[in-house]
């Protein structure tokens, strides 16, 4: 795609107040934090409109038949293709958990009664850490509430394990395109990549990454006791909930195609000049904004492979730090009933620890070359 080589004031003005809009709505309003998705997916139709009306391609643009920022039959055929597999994912993983959920329960208690609290902690945190790459982040988050659930920890050794085993679900998803929504979007829409692109890429960060944090969570369960205040969640949804999820994993996806697409004059202009440690460092604002939503609006095929590498690594490890970071912490939070506060407790400084750690191990052998 060629887009013109300088910024065009009224197109990067538009663009940059629906960014904004996206970012900051769902954190400051509640209303817009329940409909996400239908709230995504019109401020995506936004951000192509606005692209449609104001922004003047080069001359004989061969990618309007594709994906350009345009209204036009190839963006179409992607937004809605785009969003199918990890949707199938997640409702074929729904079902089946659906149906085995008493089985699954039944089976944690066995497990629990044979093992120490500090081995079933690290092979929680690391299992579903691994899996949720294959059952995606929103079945893993379902399981972590469930084996939570069977416990007879205190509440606050029982948060200590829901928020390390969500970053470690949250690392895991990103390895494949159906294990969340941002790596659906940053290997089929934003850089068009095949399958195992991203494990390829940032695997060996993530892999060692939540075999560390089951060794973490071991160590912070070696002194955990029995105790009557418990995190317990309601009953098990029925089947027209597993659907209405399904469908709502596709709207948002199709609305993150939109925006990423639509997004692309300001990544090409702005974003993707800066350097690869400010975007790290840049990216811990997926704390509190949806991590997938900033990978939509960041991520480009210009950019070299240290800065997606940055780039992707900041938003994975600080969208763990606070509930709205990434869909395994709402879900988990929501169904257990864990305020802000007590995730930001144990979730910020973790993340603050991580970050520290991998911005070393990213960014010391370019500095030793």
């Amino acid at each position: 795609m060629i887009l013109p080589p300088t910024p065009d004031p009224v197109v990067s003005a538009g663009l940059f107040a629906i960014f904004f809009v996206v970012l900051l709505l769902p954190f400051l309003v509640k209303r817009v934090e329940r409909n996400l998705e239908a709230f995504l997916f019109a401020m995506g139709v936004a951000a192509i409109t606005w692209d449609t009306l104001f922004l003047k391609l080069e001359e004989g643009e061969s990618a309007l038949l594709e994906t350009a920022p345009n209204w036009n039959a190839g963006l179409m055929e992607k937004a809605l293709w785009d969003p199918v597999p990890i949707t199938l994912a997640v409702l074929i993983a729904g079902l089946v958990f659906h149906y085995g959920r008493d089985r699954f329960s039944r089976g944690t208690q066995r497990v629990i009664g044979r093992v120490s609290v500090p081995v079933f902690a690290a092979l929680v945190i690391v299992a579903l850490g691994l899996v949720s790459s294959v059952i995606t982040a929103i079945i893993a988050a379902l399981l972590l509430v469930e084996i939570v659930t069977a416990l007879t920890l205190d509440r606050r050794t029982e948060i200590v394990i829901v928020v390390v085993a969500c970053f470690s679900i949250g690392l895991g998803a990103a390895l494949t395109p159906v294990g969340e929504p941002l790596s659906t979007i940053v290997i089929n829409t934003k850089l068009d990549q095949d399958f195992w692109y991203l494990f390829r890429q940032i695997g060996i960060y993530i892999i060692p990454g939540i075999l560390a944090l089951g060794a973490l969570g071991a160590y912070l369960m070696r002194q955990a006791k029995p105790n009557h205040r418990t995190l317990s969640a309601a009953d098990g949804e029925n089947i027209k909930e597993v659907g209405v999820r399904a469908g709502k994993v596709y709207m948002f996806v199709m609305a993150l195609v939109f925006l990423g697409i639509a997004f692309t004059p300001i990544i090409f202009w702005y974003i993707g000049k800066a350097g690869p440690e400010a975007l790290f460092w840049i990216n811990t604002s997926s704390a509190i904004l949806d991590n997938a939503t900033l990978a939509s609006a960041e991520i480009a095929k210009s950019m070299t492979e240290l800065q997606i590498d940055s780039a992707l690594m900041g938003l994975l490890i600080a969208g763990g730090m606070l509930i709205p970071g990434n869909i395994p912490n709402i879900i988990s939070a929501g169904k257990l009933d864990i305020s802000s506060k007590e995730w930001a407790r144990v979730g910020v400084p973790l993340g603050m620890m991580l970050m520290i750690v991998y911005f070393i191990l990213i960014f010391a052998p370019v500095w030793l070359r």
